[in-house]
């Protein structure tokens, strides 16, 4: 099976050390390490990562060997820009549509994040997917690190 290559935010990373998504976003870390996910991230991670409590800081770079960073281009940014025109997201979450975008520009499959206000949400969604098109760009699919895992009793 041809590994998914998928966009993981800081909720993500954070979500290791949340008692409410620990178990899921631990598995979804040890299936990237598996070879089932390659993992992307970006700068704008790293950059609020860099913020975080150390630990968090240690899982992070303990996982970059197994990411790649997607560099923010004049693409993912005017991707962006059109997300925030339309209304998509404010500029106060430009970050959480910068997210997406440079997963989108990053030909990522899907995004995994545990920010259910402005990226993982049924309504955004679509949106998002309408303004990649508009933009020439692929399709892209959101979930939760819960909705994306593989379970060991599961035979797909």
């Amino acid at each position: 099976m041809r590994a998914i290559r998928v966009y993981a935010d800081t909720s993500v990373f954070g979500g290791v050390f949340d008692d409410e998504f620990n178990e899921e976003s631990k598995a979804f870390f040890e299936q990237v390490k598996s070879g089932h996910f390659v993992l992307v991230t970006s700068a704008v991670v790293e950059a609020e990562i860099a913020t975080a409590p150390a630990f968090v800081q240690a899982f992070f770079e303990e996982m970059l060997g197994y990411a790649q960073v997607a560099d923010v281009t004049s693409d993912a940014l005017d991707l962006r820009d059109a997300y925030l025109q339309a209304g998509i997201v404010t500029p106060a979450y430009s970050d959480d549509g910068l997210y997406v975008a440079l997963a989108t520009v990053s030909g990522c499959e899907l995004i995994v994040s545990w920010n259910f206000r402005h990226i993982v949400h049924f309504q955004k969604i679509p949106l998002y997917n309408a303004v990649n098109t508009l933009r020439g760009f692929a399709s892209i699919t959101i979930f939760s690190p819960q909705e994306v895992i593989r379970y060991e009793d599961e035979e797909i």
